[in-house]
């Protein structure tokens, strides 16, 4: 392999070079997709917020928080929840999707998945909920009613969550391969292998479906069709979900580091580690315009430079940080296993405020329609927002 390379240099210089020119087309059509993609709706409508899993939202979030509301639900919520036309949807430990009212906490209905809804996040696209189980079955529930749409059985537990991108629904199971689905009627479209369970959330940005695996790759694979455009090397298996933005993916590893892929050059731009606390990334990233915010299991939430990956400033909570981080506008709210949601200013990382659960907080907020929901391991699902008047 090595004497062709050589005997064929000038060759390889030249696909190399149409390789460069297709993938910078690659990224000028995600980059196009988003500056041409419509004003978003207050909503929050999948884990991440979007598509392409930044984590940002738009919604403006009164200051300070207040505690709206609490919701029982019956066991561990580690589910992230999406919130759409006033309501709150999210999944819990016992198997129930649960849908509660934006404005008071009562409960809309229930849905009893065939197993239990861990850390699948519901999407909720044209009046429909998709979320996934562990028995490896991706449900469709009406949005309305609380009613079975269709099933899909895959071989494998799903801790994924679903992303109802464009006409389709993506998701990755344990078994090893990444779903397209029909959103109407649950029909397989595609599947595509991968070298491991596929444990994160796909992101979607452009004409590509971007999965960090936990097969130590970075994977690309084409909207239509499944077909595997590249894999990149991450150095570490992932946990966290790709976030994308402006041709880079941001994703932490078990490797103990955060890394940053050039979609161009399908390269590592650069890689950021702590100098002495070695642990792994579990959380997802999100991505301002020049900071990637991410919570470690060294207990500590890192802010980097997207320029660099060298860290603006850090920190310290009193426990792991799995929740990942949302941003909205210059603050970031992210939940710790030390039971504490902070809210930290997104240039300083000084704590502006903070509110102690019950349980640890291993769910990633989600904030639309003016509140920031949560849930919880020990059950309860918070809301903020304004204070309530009596």
């Amino acid at each position: 392999m090595n004497r062709r390379r050589r005997s064929h240099r000038a060759a390889g210089v030249v696909l190399l070079g149409a390789a460069v020119v297709v993938a910078a087309a690659v990224v000028s059509a995600v980059t196009t997709a988003a500056r041409q993609a419509p004003p978003r709706d207050d909503s929050w409508p999948m884990f991440r917020g979007s598509p392409a899993l930044v984590g940002v939202t738009l919604t403006p979030l009164p200051r300070p928080l207040s505690l709206r509301w609490t919701y029982r639900a019956k066991d561990s919520v580690e589910s992230s929840a999406a919130i759409v036309n006033g309501v709150v949807f999210v999944g819990s430990m016992d198997g129930r999707l649960h849908a509660v009212d934006v404005a008071t906490g009562a409960a809309r209905w229930q849905y009893q998945a065939a197993g239990a809804i861990e850390e699948s996040s519901p999407c909720v696209r044209d009046g429909v909920v998709y979320v996934g189980d562990l028995e490896g079955v991706v449900h469709a529930v009406d949005a309305a009613t609380g009613k079975a749409r269709w099933t899909f059985k895959t071989q494998g537990e799903i801790k994924s969550s679903p992303n109802c991108a464009g006409s389709r629904v993506y998701i990755g199971s344990y078994d090893q391969n990444l779903y397209c689905l029909d959103p109407a009627t649950g029909a397989l479209i595609w599947k595509a292998p991968t070298e491991g369970p596929v444990h994160s959330t796909p992101a979607v940005a452009g004409g590509t479906v971007f999965v960090a695996g936990c097969d130590e790759q970075l994977r690309g694979f084409d909207l239509a069709t499944g077909r595997q455009q590249f894999a990149v090397p991450l150095g570490g298996y992932t946990g966290a979900s790709a976030a994308v933005s402006d041709g880079v993916v941001y994703a932490g590893t078990f490797a103990n580091d955060v890394v940053a892929v050039d979609l161009v050059r399908r390269t590592i731009r650069w890689r950021y580690q702590h100098p002495t606390r070695q642990f792994p990334f579990y959380a997802s990233a999100a991505v301002t315009a020049d900071r990637i915010i991410v919570g470690g299991r060294d207990k500590v939430v890192h802010a980097l430079l997207r320029s660099t990956g060298k860290e603006a400033w850090s920190f310290a909570t009193r426990a792991r940080v799995e929740s990942s981080p949302l941003v909205s506008g210059q603050r970031v709210f992210v939940g710790s296993n030390d039971g504490v949601l902070y809210e930290l200013d997104l240039l300083t990382g000084r704590k502006t405020w903070e509110f102690t659960a019950g349980a640890p907080l291993s769910a990633s907020p989600a904030a639309a329609q003016g509140v920031l929901v949560i849930g919880s391991q020990d059950g309860e699902v918070y809301c903020f927002g304004a204070e309530v008047r009596k």
